[in-house]
């Protein structure tokens, strides 16, 4: 773990919320200059607390106007590997995130559809033959809060 003041906490906060950011932008809104933000910015990256920057997409404006999260309970533990239902549920494009999990489901998948209509076939086609797969439960995603994360 590195050891974080409050300007390394400020960049990430400033990189949060725009990882577009060059570091003197970042730098002049925080009142440090550019080659001393880059510094820090770089130390974080090298000790992996930034492990990367993303763009996020509006799956509704793309035409993906259903999410849902799936509990997967596999049903041949032992006999199929975690790692083969892993490799086939990550193949699966609609299927956004796969998470092993501990308690009542053994993996949590977030899937995006179209429609319902479609969020169906991915689920009857794919889903539900994946390797060892057992009970499923869905949950229909009515709305999302982002939070900002461990830094506040």
């Amino acid at each position: 773990m590195i050891a974080l003041d409050d300007t390394d906490r400020s960049i990430l906060r400033a990189l949060v919320a725009d990882a577009t950011q060059s570091a003197g932008a970042v730098g002049r809104a925080l009142g440090l200059s550019q080659p001393a933000t880059w510094r820090r910015i770089k130390r974080l990256e090298e000790a992996g607390v930034i492990a990367g920057r993303r763009i996020d997409l509006d799956a509704e404006r793309l035409g993906f106007g259903v999410t849902v999260f799936l509990g997967v309970k596999l049903a041949t533990k032992g006999r199929v590997s975690l790692e083969d239902f892993e490799r086939a549920a990550t193949a699966i494009p609609e299927v956004q995130t796969v998470q092993h999990v501990l308690g009542l489901y053994d993996y949590r998948l977030r899937v995006t559809a179209r429609d319902l209509a479609d969020f169906e076939r991915v689920l009857r086609r794919r889903v539900m033959t994946l390797p060892g797969v057992g009970n499923v439960e869905a949950n229909v995603l009515l709305s999302e809060e982002r939070r900002p994360g461990p830094l506040g």
